[in-house]
């Protein structure tokens, strides 16, 4: 696994964490303190910040988890990957979209630049 897949799969794993206090842990280890989270619904900057979007997300769609949709690649400091969000086990998700991630010299993100190709209209 490169680093930035591995960048990628922690990302994913991060939003996918339903314990609050792993969570907390998780961006804290992932994230630089004065991260930024922007897409077209949320900016978020900092640990809590970020903490509380992805906790939002979690439950504006319960049950729902975020999975890689495609090959992660990346140069410099930024990795570029898909993702899905949808039912454990389901087909196609019915959310869709890409992040960038740019990291720090340690590697840990520094900020998000996500992108929505897929949401539902209701």
């Amino acid at each position: 696994m490169t680093t930035y897949e591995d960048l990628a799969t922690r990302y994913i794993a991060t939003w996918n964490e339903t314990d609050p206090a792993a969570r907390k842990a998780a961006v804290a280890d992932l994230f630089t303190p004065d991260a930024r989270y922007v897409d077209p619904l949320a900016d978020a900057g900092g640990h809590d910040a970020l903490d509380a979007t992805i906790a939002a997300v979690q439950d504006r769609f319960p049950g729902f988890r975020f999975r890689l949709a495609g090959p992660v690649d990346g140069h410099h400091d930024q990795a570029r990957f898909t993702w899905e969000l949808g039912p454990e086990g389901a087909g196609a998700a019915p959310i869709a979209g890409f992040d960038v991630a740019v990291t720090d010299e340690e590697g840990r993100i520094r900020s998000v630049y996500g992108f929505l190709d897929r949401v539902p209209t209701s």
